[in-house]
């Protein structure tokens, strides 16, 4: 995804600790989720953007507080939410995009995590739309379980694909840098 444009950071971020209204752009933000029995608190959340058009809002879900990709990393159980606010979003540019950010994600070497990358690619398939909710609970030495609308999708295993996928949105070259602030909290 390139020419990637954003408001104001201000505008577009919600942290744990300046939580007033709980809603981004439209989007309401539980506090907590529990997700496999296990509560995790809204660490940030911030929103995806391109051309000036918001397209959707990312939250990240933490055991405790996390400022760094490498505790987020460390951490036994994570959780990435992306509330799709547009029209203009479509399984083919979801696919896409997550195909650039794994590329993104391994420097340009996803070879070795392709096979779970083919399966998660399964999860945007089905049409999308504005609305739709995909939930990604990250467990460390397991992998990590999708969600649509609540719906359990799929489990894909594989240490290596969990740091990859989080490193799409919170490694050093995300999504959108912005967001990526957004997400732990800063």
């Amino acid at each position: 995804m390139t020419a990637v444009v954003s408001a104001p950071l201000a505008a577009n971020t919600l942290t744990a600790n300046t939580l007033a209204t709980n809603i981004l752009a439209d989007v309401p933000l539980a506090d907590e989720i529990t997700l496999s029995g296990q509560p995790l608190a809204l660490n940030g959340a911030g929103i995806r953007s391109k051309f000036f058009m918001d397209l959707y809002v990312g939250s990240l879900y933490t055991p405790s507080p996390s400022q760094t990709l490498e505790s987020v990393l460390n951490a036994p159980r994570i959780a990435i939410r992306l509330n799709i606010v547009s029209g203009m979003i479509t399984s083919e540019k979801m696919q896409d995009a997550i195909i650039e950010g794994f590329d993104d994600a391994t420097d340009g070497e996803p070879q070795a995590i392709q096979p779970q990358i083919d399966a998660f690619m399964a999860l945007f398939s089905a049409p999308i739309a504005e609305g739709d909710q995909f939930t990604l609970e990250a467990v460390k030495d397991l992998g990590v379980t999708a969600y649509k609308n609540g719906e359990k999708q799929a489990t894909v295993k594989g240490e290596a694909f969990r740091k990859a996928l989080l490193k799409i949105w919170l490694g050093d070259k995300p999504a959108q840098k912005s967001l990526k602030k957004a997400m732990l909290g800063d």
